[in-house]
């Protein structure tokens, strides 16, 4: 795959594995260097490897996998979660990098060369895409310019593992619509937008979303319930708008983090919302 070439995307319902994390036992975040941690992992309701089944039962065929999420980097189990993916004709739209500060002061280096080590878990994963945090510190000229620099050090990764490479409109370097902008418009078109209803809020939030939609080769579709449980349909609504007004056309994937355990649920309630934008006819 060429680093100049998009992921060729359609309209299509999708879920991230952060939708489900109490499923599959909710095992936590580390950080850069840290080992994972093992005993956190498999006391779910669900295991990793039997999650494309369970999802493609409920009628979803993309995923996207949360790098905290993966419980060994061990090749032989990575061939084996592909191999389940494979099996059940689920597709793997990306593996979430959710960690990692290419801007960092001290660290931009090390963040590197671990996000460089788990963009090549990507394409032993068979994904599409690796999305990577563009950085985390203040949007200045000379911050911007460094994340420029280098995520195109990062396509170079992507490249030789036969992945596609997206950031995000997340943490503060790009919180604005300017600074998502420069970044993307900088990389020449070989770099995507993961597009996040829930990462950006306040009074500007839908004129911010608006101007950086036309980037847009994912969504990630997150609603806010309330303590209740009872989904903000207004700005979920809203947001999706926003995405048809842009010709999105790209999987629409699912993010649940309400109160309500029963993430299956959670999911069939933003689905019931989404369902329209999928084929453009709005009812």
């Amino acid at each position: 795959m060429s680093e100049n070439t998009a992921v060729q995307t359609l309209p299509r319902v999708s879920v991230s594995t952060w939708s489900l994390k109490r499923t599959i036992g909710s095992p936590p975040i580390y950080a850069v260097g840290e080992d994972i941690p093992q005993a956190a992992h498999g006391n779910g309701e669900l295991t990793l490897l039997e999650l494309p089944a369970k999802l493609a039962a409920f009628g979803i065929h993309t995923v996207e996998i949360v790098y905290f999420h993966l419980p060994t980097l061990e090749r032989s189990y990575l061939l084996k979660l592909r191999q389940a993916l494979d099996t059940a004709g689920v597709e793997l739209f990306s593996l979430l990098i959710d960690n990692g500060d290419i801007t960092h002061p001290q660290y931009a280096e090390r963040d590197l060369a671990w996000i460089s080590s788990f963009i090549e878990v990507a394409g032993v994963l068979g994904a599409k895409n690796a999305r990577v945090i563009a950085g985390k510190s203040a949007p200045s000229e000379e911050n911007l310019a460094l994340s420029v620099r280098n995520m195109q050090r990062l396509l170079k990764v992507a490249r030789e593992n036969n992945v596609h490479l997206m950031t995000e409109n997340w943490f503060a370097l790009l919180s604005t619509p300017s600074a998502v902008s420069y970044v993307l418009d900088n990389l020449a078109g070989k770099v995507g937008l993961c597009f996040d209803f829930g990462n950006w809020s306040g009074a500007t939030k839908y004129a911010d979303l608006q101007a950086i939609a036309p980037y847009a080769q994912s969504c990630h579709t997150k609603a806010h319930f309330s303590d209740q449980g009872e989904i903000d349909r207004e700005d979920y609504v809203r947001c999706l708008d926003i995405t048809r007004a842009a010709n999105f056309s790209g999987p629409y994937t699912l993010i649940y983090d309400g109160p309500n355990n029963d993430e299956w649920e959670g999911l069939t309630t933003e689905l019931a919302i989404v369902k329209p934008y999928l084929t453009g006819t709005l009812v």
